[in-house]
């Protein structure tokens, strides 16, 4: 599936925007199967549910992740 990034980062977090379809403001990760979004979702956090991720990212098409960054 082609997937379509964007990330906006604060010192406590980051929200990573994900769709399936092009848009001006989201940059082109690539066209990429179930095992390489998987990927890609341990790359963001390793807490992410991702297989339950992958499946709405499926259904709906985008995909709103927040992902708080560990302030140690």
């Amino acid at each position: 599936m082609k997937i379509y990034k964007r990330e906006t980062q604060t010192p406590t977090h980051k929200i990573v925007r994900l769709n399936c379809e092009e848009h001006s403001d989201l940059e082109y990760v690539g066209d990429l199967s179930d095992e390489e979004v998987l990927d890609l979702f341990h790359s963001l956090s390793e807490d992410i549910d991702k297989e339950k991720n992958l499946k709405l990212l499926k259904y709906y098409g985008y995909l709103h992740l927040l992902i708080k960054k560990d302030t140690h």
